[in-house]
Formats: structure tokens, C-alpha cells, sequence
């Protein structure tokens, strides 16, 4: 294969994951909108980001061993006709429960096509490019999160629903492209498949998401004892213990347990976790700014610009300093700035001036704390064998997060009654949990401790390359 072919593979890859990654970052200047055109609660929103969250968590997995079994073409086609589907069932769905089952068939599609663009990557590209096709492709989620909001804004402008349709085009093209350049060939592959881990974890997620969101924050006691909540809790809580002992069996678990004698890993896992919630809060906000200074969701997209800007210029200064000061001061100074700006958007009443310090501060903690010094964490703590399945880890509990973090913010507001009191509430509580994550920061190692870490993996390298 020439360079020129795969050269348009790439182009291929990139603009179809970059598709997918637009429909989480875009969605939010959408829920206004949505909205009013439905006239639906805050709780009932929330489904909107939970639900494509959910399928594409478990999504992931599903596809890419069905591009083993299958080859990444056919698979690839599939997921991108899925993500198609899914738009068309939301753009012209009359009901809120369409758009919900739309949302459903997207997640599940995207949640196919980066793994199954990163195996196309493995399987076509020489070592020697390999690292930089697969850092373009993951630069991706990093420019949608950039342009999500400013190209929102633009497309509602015509009206909400060309936020999907505008996906029906494109898709088409990258299926048309895909049959005629992506290889046909199928992987001889024979590892096993983690399905009942998948569907347990799955379930597991679904019963704590839909719990969560049933709460009433401002009785929390009798809600918790409702029907709403508490069969949906108890559920998730008994399937955590089945979940962690069927892990141990499979040669290819959904989570390698060994992972977890790690404390660092711990805490990376839980910090990821934590951010995954921020930023599912952060696809709220433009309906906090609609409610409270009373514009159309376009311009509230456009208000974002500031702390988009902040993301931009986070996510390279937190590298730097986590060369010069290791990552426990990174993570440490992201949450801190992640839950000041969460507070002062709890404040906010009618001021444009906290508004967007506010968006500064937390575009700029939270781009430092998603980029790269909790899979530096990783990188350092787990064994060279399980570097891959400790960066998947750190999805797996960065998705959860957001799973939480939507339904459990949908729920805030709506117990508050909505509108601006309802969403002060949310980042008031937002805010707090992004506090407890700085202080959990405290207990990572220092530079030096991660130094000596990483020395010993590379003597530990070297011994095994002499033997």
C-alpha cells in the first residue's frame, strides 16, 4: 500500500471520528432548543447526552470485536450507517422519545468508529507512522470540543434540527469512500469476547444512571425510597460485586482487575471519573445561559467562545508543567481551577463579568485535567504488558463519569424547578465534588516518586531486552 493510499484512509478515518466527536460537543448549544420545541424538563433532557453516553460506552467494545470477527470495512460502513440513522430518527422525530432512541442508535454507531479507525490504523500504517496517524486521530475529540460550539451556534441559526441532518450528507460520502479505499480483509484474530461483561456492566450503568436521575434533591430521603429511584439504585449496587468477580475470568475483560493493586491507578481511575462528570455538566451551560440572560441558543453557543479559548491554552500548558513538575501539581491546580469556576457559575446572577471568568476557569482546569497528566499516571503505574488496557480504563471510567454527571445534573435542576435556580444549585454541587477531587489529588506522588517509577520500568525494559 502507497503512501497516497493511506494517506486517504486517513482522511477517511479522521473525518468520520471527528463526525461522532461533534455530536457530543455540539448537543449542548442544542438543549435549549430542544427544549422548548418539546416541552420537556431538565430531567427528562438529560437523556439527551445520557443516552448517546451510554450506547457509545458499550458501543466501543461491541464493535471493534465485531471488526475481528467481521473486518474493519463492513464494520466501519455499519457504524457510520448507524450514526446516520440515528441522526435522520432525531432530526425529524415529532416525539421526545424519537429523539431519544435517535440518540441511542447514534452512541451506539460512534461508539464503533474510533476503535475501529484505530485498528484500520494498525492494520495498514508501518510502526514508523503508526504513533503519529493515531495522535492525529486523537487530536480529534480535542478539535471538536474547539469548533463544536462555534459551529452549533451557526447551524441554529436555521434550526435545531440541522445539528442531525447536517450528519446525513457527510455520512453518506465517508460510506461511499469507505467501500471504495478501506481494506476488505478480515483480521485472523481468535481472543475471546467479554459479551456478559459488556451486558452486566451495561445494566449496571443503565439501573445507577436512571436512579440518579429520578432523585428529588430536595427530599432526598423520601425519594430515595420511591420506586423511581431505589429499585433502579439497589440493582446497580448488587451488580458491582458479580461484575468485579466475572472480570477476573475472561483473557480479555472489559476491566483487567490486576490494574487496581495500584493506589495511583485508583485515584487516576477515580479523578477520571470526576472528570467525565465536569464535563458532562459543561454541555448545560448553554441553557443556563439561556434562562439567565435571556438570549437565543445561538448567541448562548457563541458566549462559549472564551472558555473554548481556555481549553485551547490549557491542554499545552499543563504539558509543560507536567514535565517540569510532574502531575500530581497538574491535577491539583486543574481541579482547583475546575471548582472555582464551578462555584462562581453558582453564583452567577444576571453578571456577564463571573459568567465568563467563570468559563475561563473551567476550560482551563478541565482541558488539564482530561489531557495528559492522568495517562501520564497510567503510562508510569501499569505494567508494560497492560499500558493499553489502563488507557481503556481511564476511558471507561471518564465515560462513566459523564454517564453520572448528566443524569445527576438533570435531576438538580429539575428538583429545584428548573431555570436559573435550578442549574445554580447543579455547579453549587458540581463545584463541591470538583473541590473533593483536589483534595484527593493530594495523595498522588511526587515528581520524584514518579521519576524513580519510571526509571524502574525502564530497568526492569532493559533486563528483559538483555535476557
Amino acid at each position: 500500500m502507497d503512501d497516497r493510499t493511506r494517506n486517504r484512509i486517513l482522511s477517511l478515518l479522521f473525518i468520520g471520528v471527528l463526525m461522532g466527536a461533534l455530536d457530543i460537543a455540539i448537543v449542548g448549544p442544542a438543549l435549549p432548543a430542544i427544549q422548548q420545541a418539546f416541552g420537556v424538563n431538565e430531567r427528562s433532557l438529560a437523556w439527551i447526552f445520557t443516552t448517546y453516553v451510554l450506547l457509545n460506552l458499550v458501543g466501543t467494545p461491541l464493535m471493534a470485536k465485531l471488526s475481528d470477527l467481521f473486518g474493519r470495512r463492513l464494520v466501519y460502513v455499519l457504524d457510520l450507517g448507524l450514526f446516520a440513522l440515528g441522526s435522520l430518527v432525531v432530526a425529524i422525530a415529532p416525539w421526545f422519545a424519537l429523539v431519544i432512541l435517535g440518540r441511542g442508535i447514534q452512541g451506539l454507531g460512534a461508539g464503533g468508529i474510533f476503535p475501529v479507525a484505530s485498528a484500520v490504523i494498525g492494520d495498514t500504517f508501518p510502526p514508523e507512522r503508526r504513533g503519529s496517524a493515531l495522535g492525529l486521530i486523537g487530536a480529534v475529540f480535542g478539535i471538536a470540543f474547539l469548533i463544536g460550539p462555534i459551529l452549533g451556534g451557526i447551524l441554529l441559526l436555521f434550526g435545531w434540527r440541522w445539528l442531525f441532518l447536517i450528519n446525513l450528507p457527510i455520512a453518506l460520502g465517508l460510506i461511499l469512500s469507505s467501500l471504495r479505499n478501506l481494506p476488505a480483509g478480515r483480521p485472523r484474530r481468535t481472543s475471546s469476547f467479554d459479551l456478559l461483561g459488556i451486558i452486566v456492566l451495561g445494566t449496571l450503568l443503565a439501573s445507577l444512571a436512571y436512579g440518579l436521575n429520578q432523585l428529588d434533591t430536595t427530599r432526598l430521603g423520601t425519594s430515595l425510597r420511591s420506586w423511581e429511584s431505589w429499585p433502579f439504585l439497589v440493582l446497580a449496587l448488587g451488580l458491582v460485586p458479580l461484575f468485579l468477580l466475572w472480570e477476573r475470568r475472561p483473557s480479555d475483560p472489559v476491566v483487567r482487575s490486576s490494574l487496581f493493586r495500584s493506589r495511583q491507578i485508583i485515584l487516576a481511575s477515580v479523578l477520571s471519573m470526576g472528570a467525565g462528570l465536569n464535563e458532562a455538566a459543561l454541555v448545560f451551560i448553554p441553557a443556563l445561559i439561556v434562562a439567565a440572560f435571556g438570549v437565543s441558543a445561538s448567541t448562548a453557543s457563541f458566549m462559549l467562545v472564551p472558555a473554548v479559548l481556555a481549553m485551547a491554552v490549557g491542554a499545552p500548558v499543563a504539558g509543560r508543567m507536567l514535565d517540569r513538575r510532574g502531575s500530581r501539581e497538574v491535577v491539583i491546580l486543574a481541579t482547583a481551577l475546575l471548582a472555582i469556576g464551578m462555584l462562581v457559575l453558582s453564583l452567577l446572577a444576571k453578571g456577564l463579568i463571573l459568567f465568563y471568568t467563570a468559563g475561563i476557569l473551567i476550560g482551563l482546569g478541565l482541558s488539564m485535567l482530561l489531557g495528559a497528566p492522568l495517562r501520564y499516571i497510567m503510562l508510569t503505574e501499569a505494567p508494560l504488558s497492560d499500558r493499553a488496557a489502563a488507557q481503556g480504563l481511564l476511558s471507561l471510567f471518564t465515560s462513566v463519569g459523564q454517564l453520572m454527571g448528566g443524569a445527576l445534573v438533570g435531576a438538580v435542576i429539575a428538583s429545584q424547578g428548573g431555570g436559573v435556580p435550578g442549574y445554580r444549585a447543579a455547579y453549587l454541587i458540581v463545584g463541591v465534588i470538583a473541590a473533593l477531587l483536589s483534595v484527593m489529588a493530594l495523595r498522588l506522588k511526587s515528581r520524584t516518586e514518579e521519576l524513580a517509577m519510571v526509571r524502574e520500568h525502564e530497568r526492569i525494559t532493559l533486563a528483559a531486552q538483555e535476557s
